[in-house]
């Protein structure tokens, strides 16, 4: 992954799943047509990526969606939950922070600078405050009508520049974009 530090030192990548419509779970955030269709899909790069951050960001819709999971998927990486009304986490290593500014401060203060940002609503924000510097999108060969949408609204365009694409096999591809930041 070649993102670089936004004006905060901060490197933050999103690397999402989405349907070809567009949407990231279904809208009561079931991933069934992305779990069945990805078990034959082979290296996609996440671990590769995973490994290589220092902390995930993740918002309640995400927390809740994972809590669900059979296997705790984030074991030895530092968590930061961003959310306005989920109290405690028992997840190893992870904390709940109630607004960005509190997420950057902890990161700031943990010497955190490498970051995966996850789920529709966060990313969004993330956007919207200009700190995601990355974006790789896996897309399954799959509609499924309606669901939560990977990006919520936005004040304005955003201009990304293409910097990978590749195709996984079982009818997946994937790109990665780095976000052009005005003046960049």
């Amino acid at each position: 992954m070649n993102a670089t530090h936004n004006e905060n030192g901060l490197t933050a990548s999103a690397f999402l799943a989405t349907s070809v419509d567009g949407f990231i779970a279904r809208d009561d955030g079931g991933l069934d047509w992305l779990v069945g269709r990805g078990e034959t899909l082979g290296d996609t790069g996440y671990d590769d990526f995973f490994a290589s951050v220092g902390a995930l960001v993740m918002g309640r819709g995400t927390h809740d969606v994972v809590k669900e999971f059979e296997e705790y998927p984030y074991a030895g990486k530092r968590l930061l939950i961003l959310s306005t009304t989920l109290e405690s986490t028992e997840w190893p290593d992870a904390t709940v922070h109630r607004s960005l500014d509190d997420v950057l401060e902890t990161l700031a203060r943990e010497g955190i600078t490498k970051i995966y940002v996850d789920g529709g609503k966060t990313v969004s924000t993330f956007l919207r405050a200009g700190l995601l510097d990355e974006i790789t999108i896996s897309v399954a060969p799959v509609l499924i009508g309606s669901g939560i949408p990977l990006f919520g609204p936005l004040e304005g365009d955003v201009a990304l520049e293409l910097t990978a694409t590749r195709e996984l096999g079982a009818g997946f591809t994937q790109a990665t974009y780095r976000v052009v930041r005005s003046g960049a």
